[in-house]
């Protein structure tokens, strides 16, 4: 990649690329706007292989001539992402013609999340301060027509001239005026990462989808270090449903930090864990009529899970467990032999035995009804499935692709475990503490599980804390018989009881959420009905709701397109096909409807073949 001083000459190649990013102004006389003197010599273009691929115009006004005015930037769709637009920014920054330039300008909309996070890229190479102010009001200076439009200024640039009088501190790569571009922005490209990628397992997952360092997060955003703000629609995947920091739970640990409360109590008697067990019981399981003990099994939903299988074997003295398809329950071995997905599995390096798995509901089609298949293997005794000592299931597959079980499909599911002597758990570690409505997942079918797992979001603030719910007759567990070193964290019970105190103490909560879910899942149906269900559908439940795309690969674009325009998501399913929606519960609808125009934004340019960013 190479950039230069464009001429006249080049006025068509522009007018070109300039059609292929339709934000863009497309109407300006390109041939004269090269000759202008306020332009020429400012403006930049970048060339690979002699085509040109990216073109920047710039201007200085008279009465402010330290100020580099970004007018227009174009990046052909082909290499967007690789740092062509910074690169662009340097380079007229080192022309003779800037050298007195300490401040660099441009106007965006909120919506231009790309541009946001191109510039500040730049601020971070040039190692200077960037701002944001309203520039034009929406209402004041657009009658509400259009949205309202930011400066972002960048500067000083502390500049110390080489012999050659070039900017000397500004960045290698970008100091000769027809320099080979590198990519900075890439994971492997720069020492921001270099720390990680020396030290930390190749197992990291998350972090290769989004390659930025981030520094603080606060509601439904997360910030980067250069203080990029990122709508957050992952969430700790389910783990921070009630936000970022909520200033209830924060406060509640601050306090309790504050007085020296215990940390680690393992399973001891303590204050903070009878706080949280009395907030549990008086508004959470009393109202609902459920008898329940608590195991506190380990930090982690696996934990809880090994707990329930090892607890239903122990009670009934049978090995087989039924499990479903495109179920994911956790990675360690007991866990794993219940998850269904073969990559996972693969992982193990051993047999995963004790676990027959049977198609979820709607796995065959809506003309099969795969409980009363269960209830027909179960029936036979020549079936060749051995009576289980439990049924596991989640009433909404979460990593298994956001599929949901019906209510009558559960409560004959349910029916036919106690028919034949099994437990039932429902694993409700991401579905659970109000995703999909209510807090626990499995109210809407008014069912009474033997035994509940919960995790991710049972702590309100994403502090390790994990939960088995036991029917009180079936808490046959020995003392010590299953333990966990860190099964007593009691800031997870500060924070845990804060949260149920101050969301669950009311229906009001919920009702917001059953709210919010209505609306997701309005925004998501209406997407997908301009593509049609061979190519688009939505899927999920409440707040736990996503996009099916038919393909990884196509997911995964949307994925890295949302994320250059400021938003946060997974994927899910057999194939990662579905981009999966994990807002926190408790967003504003404003922050909610800009995120899901992000996510409207970036399936229209992949599906579309359309571009990528919005420069």
């Amino acid at each position: 990649m190479t950039f230069r001083e464009p001429t006249d000459n080049h006025a068509a190649d522009v007018r070109d690329l300039i059609a292929l990013c339709p934000q863009l102004d497309r109407n300006s006389l390109y041939c004269e706007l090269l000759l202008c003197t306020d332009f020429a010599d400012t403006c930049v273009l970048a060339e690979r292989a002699g085509e040109v691929v990216g073109w920047l115009a710039t201007y200085r006004r008279p009465s402010e001539p330290s100020t580099l005015f970004i007018w227009q930037i174009a990046v052909h769709p082909e290499v967007r992402n690789i740092g062509v637009g910074k690169g662009l920014i340097i380079s007229a920054l080192n022309r003779p013609s800037c050298e007195s330039v300490t401040h660099v300008e441009a106007t965006v909309t909120l919506s231009n999340r790309a541009s946001k996070l191109l510039f500040a890229g730049v601020a971070r190479d040039l190692r200077a301060p960037i701002r944001q102010a309203v520039r034009f009001d929406r209402d004041i200076h657009f009658k509400g027509q259009h949205e309202s439009e930011y400066t972002i200024a960048i500067g000083p640039i502390e500049r110390s001239l080489s012999p050659a009088g070039m900017p000397a501190d500004l960045p290698s790569q970008y100091l000769n005026k027809e320099a080979t571009m590198t990519d900075r922005s890439a994971p492997d490209g720069g020492g921001e990462f270099a720390i990680f990628h020396h030290l930390e397992s190749e197992v990291r997952s998350y972090a290769r989808r989004f390659p930025v360092v981030f520094a603080t997060a606060r509601g439904a955003q997360l910030f980067a270090r250069d203080g990029t703000a990122y709508l957050d629609f992952l969430m700790g995947c389910s783990s921070l449903n009630y936000g970022h920091n909520p200033p209830e739970l924060k406060n509640a640990l601050a306090d309790y930090l504050a007085g020296d409360g215990i940390t680690h109590s393992l399973d001891l008697y303590s204050e903070a864990k009878e706080s949280f067990l009395r907030e549990l019981d008086e508004t959470i399981l009393r109202p609902r009529q459920l008898d329940y003990v608590v195991q506190f099994p380990g930090p982690t939903g696996a934990n809880a899970v090994e707990a329930a299988l090892k607890l239903a074997r122990k009670i009934t003295g049978r090995p087989n467990i039924i499990a479903f398809t495109n179920g994911f329950h956790g990675v360690s071995l007991g866990a794993l032999s219940c998850t269904g997905n073969r990559y996972h599995r693969a992982a193990a390096g051993q047999l995963l035995g004790g676990v027959t798995r049977l198609p979820y509901d709607g796995y065959l089609g809506s003309a099969v009804d795969t409980a009363d298949y269960l209830d027909h293997l179960l029936s036979d005794p020549s079936s060749g499935v051995d009576a289980p000592a439990a049924v596991i299931v989640e009433t909404v597959q979460g990593e298994g692709g956001l599929n949901v079980a019906g209510t009558e499909w559960l409560r004959k599911v349910a029916a036919i475990a106690r028919r034949h002597g099994a437990l039932l758990i429902v694993d409700d570690i991401q579905a659970g503490v109000g995703r999909t409505g209510a807090f626990f997942s499995f109210e809407a079918a008014g069912l009474r599980p033997d035994i509940v797992t919960m995790a991710k979001s049972i702590s309100g603030y994403g502090l390790p804390m994990a939960l088995v719910l036991i029917d009180r007759q079936l808490d046959k567990w020995e003392p010590g018989e299953h333990n966990g070193t860190f099964r007593g964290n009691c800031h997870a019970f500060v924070t845990a009881r804060a949260a149920l105190e101050h969301f669950w103490r009311t229906d009001s909560f919920a009702a917001s959420v059953a709210e919010k879910g209505n609306l997701l899942k309005s925004r998501l149906d209406q997407i997908a009905r301009k593509y049609g269900p061979g190519r688009v559908s939505a899927k999920g439940r409440g707040m736990m709701r996503g996009i099916d795309l038919k393909s990884g690969e196509v997911a995964g674009q949307v994925i890295s397109t949302a994320f250059q325009n400021g938003l946060i998501l997974e994927a899910a399913g057999p194939k990662d096909e579905v981009v999966k929606c994990l807002a926190p519960l408790v967003i504003g609808e404003n922050q909610l409807s800009q995120g899901l125009d992000i996510l409207e934004y970036a399936i229209d340019s992949v599906i579309a073949n359309g571009p990528t960013t919005a420069a």
